[in-house]
């Protein structure tokens, strides 16, 4: 049994996958389907490290941002202020220079600068077009699907192992809510539960791999256009089910490109 835990297909795919199911489908009624992004994630970091605080690592920060943002976005769905978008996304900008901060200080002041300035842009955009979507369940489970398969395997490429199984939790949680969604043929309720911790998640592990791992930067373009793939035009009259496949198609092309580019840059070494 401990042989089968340790499988990295399983904490970082299956385990991740079936949690997130159970708690969409149980949480339903709450109009809290959206935790099960963070209950997949929770799972994953459960079997794959710990819940430690200290020492606070910056992966460990990682963790508990996300895990903060899904108990925040709780009350934030009670409260509908026109500035929490730009809030969010201010806040979330300087997350992503706490969490970068001792690679950060390795460098000279003008890099780290330049480089602090750019974590803060990729993970400020992600928040901030991930929350746009934050009332369209459809659009949003299929942004954080791409994002998460996307970014998980472009870091475990580029040499991220325990980085790469939480983005690819966060996929694996996001395929769950979009599964329900499409055998039942009807909507799951989304708000900020699902989005934010979303996008903080991709977002962090993209910057902190690029920083301390052979990620090129460029390899992060692709996946900022996924929230904005997930936007484009489709008919929201067609069945639940379509709308599902078309834009999972859509913003899954976007993630390929991430993998791609992390996969001319480093071959199948990490394997």
């Amino acid at each position: 049994m401990h042989a089968l835990l340790t499988h990295p297909a399983i904490q970082a795919v299956l385990a991740p996958f079936l949690i997130a199911l159970l708690t969409a489908e149980l949480l339903q009624r709450l109009r809290l389907s959206g935790l099960a992004i963070v209950a997949g994630f929770a799972i994953t970091v459960y079997l794959a490290s710990s819940f430690a605080f200290t020492p606070l690592s910056d992966t460990r920060k990682i963790i508990w941002l996300c895990l903060a943002s899904g108990l925040l976005a709780i009350p934030l769905g009670l409260f509908n202020w026109s500035l929490w978008r730009s809030v969010l996304t201010v806040l979330a900008a300087a997350a992503s220079v706490w969490v970068a901060q001792r690679a950060l200080l390795l460098q000279p002041t003008a890099v780290a600068l330049q480089w602090g300035t750019g974590c803060a842009l990729y993970v400020g955009w992600l928040v901030f077009w991930m929350d746009g979507l934050h009332e369209s369940p459809i659009r949003a489970g299929s942004a954080a699907l791409a994002l998460g398969l996307g970014s998980g395997a472009a870091l475990l490429i580029a040499g991220s192992a325990l980085l790469g199984k939480y983005d690819l939790a966060i996929g694996s949680a996001a395929a769950a809510y979009l599964f329900i969604m499409f055998v039942s043929n009807s909507f799951l309720p989304c708000g900020r539960v699902l989005t934010l911790p979303t996008a903080l998640v991709a977002g962090l592990s993209g910057s902190l791999a690029v920083l301390t791992v052979k990620l090129p930067w460029y390899a992060l373009a692709p996946l900022a256009l996924i929230p904005l793939a997930a936007r484009l035009p489709i008919s929201e009259q067609s069945p639940v089910w379509v709308q599902t496949t078309l834009l999972s198609s859509l913003t899954i092309l976007c993630a390929l490109g991430a993998v791609y580019i992390s996969w001319h840059r480093n071959g199948w070494a990490a394997f």
